[in-house]
């Protein structure tokens, strides 16, 4: 029987790429996004669109058509990045961030819970600038912080799930080139999604909670 993967955001960029990884090497897929795109509908085993991760009746309505499935991966791709400096402050955008990088991955596992069982993985693509000790140049307040809470959220997820047998990781792409950052990365969206697949093929419970670079480099929280 195939394994089975739910990925957020999974209309383009990683959650496209990760979506294709994982069909390649014969994973059932589910993607999940607000408006669909050409190639996840190619690819997909099944995919639920209108699904806006901060919204809790969209999220009730994702649970729902999921009933019943075994989960063995939940990938919480889904984000969003804007910027903000100091002296020019956007608190709508900070807010918007939080509630689409880190609430809404929070949201997603916590109503797809009975969804997951004992050796289900969650992967929460995070990043390196969630981290504070390597926060050297500042600015992106909203990114910073929402990339932030979600690695809490992750921590704090680890620990609750380990008894159930579910593993957690928060990882890092790397700079990918992808429309959030105008195309501007150092790797494809395919490397990425194969570091990232790398990553969850090597989570286990002994090493849940951690977080990485998609290249296996452990990041300082």
């Amino acid at each position: 029987m195939s394994s089975t993967v739910l990925i957020t955001g999974a209309n383009r960029g990683i959650g496209l790429a990760l979506a294709r990884h994982y069909k390649k090497a014969g994973w059932r897929v589910y993607g999940v996004c607000r408006s669909t795109s050409q190639e996840l509908d190619e690819l997909a085993d099944q995919v639920i669109d209108g699904v806006d991760v901060t919204r809790t009746e969209d999220v009730a309505r994702l649970a729902e058509a999921l009933a019943g499935q075994r989960l063995d991966l939940l990938i919480n791709n889904a984000g969003l990045l804007r910027d903000e400096s100091l002296g020019s402050l956007d608190f709508d955008t900070i807010r918007e961030q939080m509630e689409v990088n880190a609430y809404a991955p929070l949201r997603v596992t916590e109503a797809l819970l009975d969804n997951l069982g004992a050796g289900s993985k969650v992967a929460n693509i995070t990043s390196r600038m969630g981290s504070i000790a390597d926060n050297d140049s500042g600015g992106r307040y909203g990114y910073r912080a929402s990339k932030a809470a979600l690695n809490a959220f992750g921590k704090s997820l680890a620990m609750d799930l380990k008894p159930r047998g579910i593993a957690v990781a928060q990882l890092h792409p790397g700079y990918v080139q992808t429309r959030m950052v105008n195309f501007g990365g150092l790797i494809t969206p395919e490397e990425a999604a194969a570091g990232i697949a790398a990553r969850i093929e090597a989570l286990t419970l002994e090493n849940s909670g951690g977080f990485w670079h998609s290249n296996g480099e452990a990041l300082p929280w």
